[in-house]
């Protein structure tokens, strides 16, 4: 099994409908280390991050952050530990659009 660190994915909320960050490719296993949400506003906001597994559709038992403040012109960190499987999503919102940049970073696995 081959282990690769690196940046698991990046994202702009220009939108406030739940997106999608990453989905795990087949044959691969992710272990998401941290989150880094960015607020590049003079505004506060605040995000929710959710991971689908099983390829369900979103739903209240699978949000990790749910409506959390990111003050002004700051940011937040995220340090986890989250295991995933092919098919498993990670998905972010926002309350404003085009305030928040997502950047998610682990280690992906090749089984």
């Amino acid at each position: 099994m081959a282990t690769s660190y690196k940046s698991l994915g990046q994202v702009d909320l220009t939108t406030t409908a739940l997106t999608t960050v990453f989905t795990v490719g087949a044959g691969k296993e992710v272990v998401i280390s941290t989150i880094v949400i960015a607020n590049r506003n003079a505004a506060a906001d605040s995000f929710r991050i959710a991971i689908q597994t099983d390829g369900d559709a979103i739903s209240n038992k699978h949000y990790i952050a749910y409506d959390v403040p990111v003050a002004a012109n700051d940011s937040t960190t995220l340090t986890l530990g989250i295991s995933m499987v092919a098919t498993d999503v990670l998905s972010v919102k926002a309350t404003t659009a085009d305030r928040l940049s997502i950047n998610v970073f682990g280690a992906e696995i090749t089984v």
